[in-house]
């Protein structure tokens, strides 16, 4: 399997200063900032990468447990919310919510909270941070 890669920079002390983050493969470089982080101003944080990739490792490891078991899904759609905290003297990442909303024909409720579920639990993402508290709210949505 590949090795994954990322790049940051940070320059000056943390109210003032300033950085980049990078992927390796070169798809996406942001700025960021203690106000980017901490406030509301533009830029990226490592929050928003950590919810972007839970974001995607959930909906790509829900298709494919839909997939093996016999129900191909038409779409599957996650948002993910990083929750950082003050806690004592320093932050903390206290909590992820993952908001899913999926199409998949043929599948009862029952059977697509099961899936979600094992999904929440198994995907590399959520196994990477099973340390925070993972909330989820799947929902199947019926074609019509």
């Amino acid at each position: 399997m590949p090795i994954r890669k990322a790049h940051a920079v940070w320059e000056g002390n943390l109210p003032s200063g300033k950085g980049t983050i990078s992927f390796g493969s070169g798809a996406f470089e942001g700025a960021y900032s203690f106000g980017s982080r901490f406030e509301a101003a533009s830029g990226t944080n490592p929050e928003e990468l950590i919810a972007a990739a839970h974001a995607g490792c959930f909906s790509m490891a829900l298709s494919h447990a839909l997939a093996l078991g016999g129900h191909k899904p038409t779409s599957v759609k996650t948002d993910a919310k990083v929750h950082l905290d003050k806690v004592d003297n320093g932050f903390r990442i206290t909590s992820i919510d993952l908001a899913c909303e999926a199409v998949v024909p043929g599948i009862s409720e029952s059977a697509f909270m099961k899936f979600a579920d094992e999904a929440k639990e198994g995907c590399p993402v959520s196994q990477a941070l099973k340390a925070v508290e993972i909330n989820l709210d799947a929902r199947l949505l019926q074609v019509v």
